[in-house]
C-alpha cells in the first residue's frame, strides 16, 4: 500500500493582532472554495471583529470542543472532528495556543501535526513573537515575555510563510478606531505593547525575518534544482556545527535560542551537552537535576540533538568532544553576578574553555545582549 501523503501547511505571519492574518486566511479559504476545493474551518477566534467575523459567511465551520477544567468549561479545537470530517483543507486560527489542561495534546501546533499526517493541507495564523529563538529578542523589544511559542521547526517545515504587513500607523488608525479590541481594552494596549516604537521594532524583525525565509528558501531550492541537474541524491551537508554547554543556569535556554538561531541561519547541525562524572543526572542535588533536564528537553524540542558526557573536568571533555565532533562554534552562557556560589558555572570554567578552544570560535551570550539579527 502506497505511503500517505502528508499535507502542506501555510502559515499567515504577522508582528501583532490585528494586521489582518484571519482575514487573509479566511479570504483564502473563500476562494479555494469558490475553486470547488474541499475546505472547513476547524478553528476560528473572532475577537469582537465584525469585518472579520462577516468572512465566515458561507464557510463550513468545525463545532468546537468542550473541555471541563477546575469547574469551569473551555472551548477547543475539536481536532478528532475534523479528522473525522477529513476535508482537503482546514484553516486553524491562533497557530501557537496553548490547549486547556485536560486535552490530548498541549499546543495546537500539535493537534495540527496530526491534521498534517493525515493528509490535510492546513492553512493557520501566527505573530513573529512566538517564534521560539526569537523569544529573548522580542522581550527586549516589549518588555514582555510572550509564553506560547512554536520551536522553529515546526514553521521551518511549512510549505509558505506569507507576511500579512500593514504599517505601525494604519495598526494605531485601527486601535482607536475600536476595529483591533474594545475602547477600554484598546487604550490600555497602546500605553503597553501596542507603543509605536515597539510596532516598529517587531515590524522591522517581522520582514527580516520574511527575508531570510525567502533567502534560505531560494538557496536550498537551488541546491535541489543543482542536485537534479547532476543526477545527485543529496545535499552535502554544511561545514558548520555548533555546541551549547547546558548548566543549571537559568541563562542556558537563552542560549539555547541563540545557537539554534544562529545555526538555522547557517544550515549548521546544533549539539547541546551537559557533563557530569557518573555520565548522567543521578548524583545532582534535586533542583540542579530538574533544571538540567528542562534545558535538555527544551533543546531536544528544538531538534537539536543532546548528549550527557562523562567525566570529572568539564572544560576539557567539552572541548573534546567539540573536536571530535568537528565543532565551528561554542555557545556558553556569560556567567552571572550571584549572591550565592554556583561552582558548577564559574568564570573560571568559561575561562578555561577559552584558553583550551583555540581553534574554534567560542561564543559567550550575555543575559542583556542585543540579541543583533544574524
Amino acid at each position: 500500500m502506497a505511503e500517505s501523503r502528508r499535507g502542506k501547511l501555510k502559515i499567515y505571519m504577522g508582528y501583532a493582532a490585528g494586521v489582518g492574518k484571519t482575514y487573509q486566511m479566511l479570504d483564502q479559504a473563500h476562494e479555494m472554495k469558490a475553486r470547488g476545493v474541499d475546505i472547513v474551518v476547524g478553528y476560528f477566534e473572532p475577537h469582537g471583529r465584525q469585518d472579520t467575523i462577516a468572512k465566515t459567511d458561507g464557510l463550513e465551520l468545525i463545532p468546537r470542543k468542550k473541555v471541563e477544567y477546575r469547574g469551569s468549561v473551555f472551548e477547543e479545537m475539536d481536532t478528532d472532528a475534523i479528522l473525522a470530517r477529513h476535508p482537503q483543507v482546514c484553516a486553524v486560527d491562533e497557530f501557537p495556543h496553548t490547549n486547556v489542561p485536560g486535552s490530548v495534546r498541549g499546543k495546537r501546533w500539535e493537534d495540527v501535526e496530526v491534521l498534517l499526517e493525515a493528509g490535510m493541507d492546513v492553512l493557520t495564523t501566527m505573530n513573529i513573537q512566538h517564534l521560539e529563538s526569537l523569544n529573548d529578542h522580542v522581550f527586549q523589544i516589549t518588555g514582555i515575555r510572550v509564553r506560547e511559542t512554536i520551536p522553529d521547526w515546526v514553521v521551518q517545515q511549512a510549505g509558505e510563510v506569507v507576511m500579512i504587513d500593514l504599517t505601525p500607523r494604519a495598526l494605531l488608525h485601527r486601535l482607536q478606531r475600536g476595529v483591533v479590541y474594545g475602547r477600554e481594552k484598546a487604550e490600555q494596549a497602546m500605553q503597553n505593547f501596542f507603543r509605536e516604537s515597539t510596532l516598529v521594532a517587531l515590524r522591522e524583525l517581522a520582514l527580516r525575518e520574511t527575508a531570510h525565509e525567502v533567502e534560505h528558501r531560494t538557496v536550498v531550492d537551488g541546491r535541489d534544482a543543482q542536485r537534479q541537474a547532476a543526477g545527485g541524491s543529496a545535499i552535502p551537508r554544511a561545514p558548520h556545527k555548533i555546541l551549547v554547554l547546558v548548566t543549571a543556569e537559568p541563562e542556558t535556554a537563552m542560549v539555547i535560542r541563540r545557537a539554534k538561531r544562529v545555526g538555522d541561519f547557517l544550515g549548521a547541525e546544533c549539539f547541546a551537552v551537559t557533563v557530569e562524572t557518573a555520565g548522567d543526572l543521578s548524583s545532582l542535588p534535586e533542583a540542579g537535576r530538574e533544571a538540567i533536564e528542562r534545558h535538555l528537553n527544551f533543546a531536544r524540542n528544538l531538534h537539536i540533538e543532546t548528549r550527557i558526557l562523562e567525566g570529572d573536568e568539564i572544560a576539557p571533555v567539552v572541548v573534546d568532544f567539540a573536536r571530535r565532533n568537528q565543532v565551528t562554534q561554542l555557545f556558553l552562557a556569560r556567567p552571572q553576578e550571584r549572591p550565592w556560589p554556583l561552582p558548577l558555572f564559574s568564570r573560571d570554567l568559561v575561562q578555561k574553555i577559552v584558553n583550551i578552544a583555540k581553534d574554534m570560535q567560542i561564543v559567550i551570550v550575555a543575559a542583556r545582549d542585543p540579541l543583533a539579527h544574524p
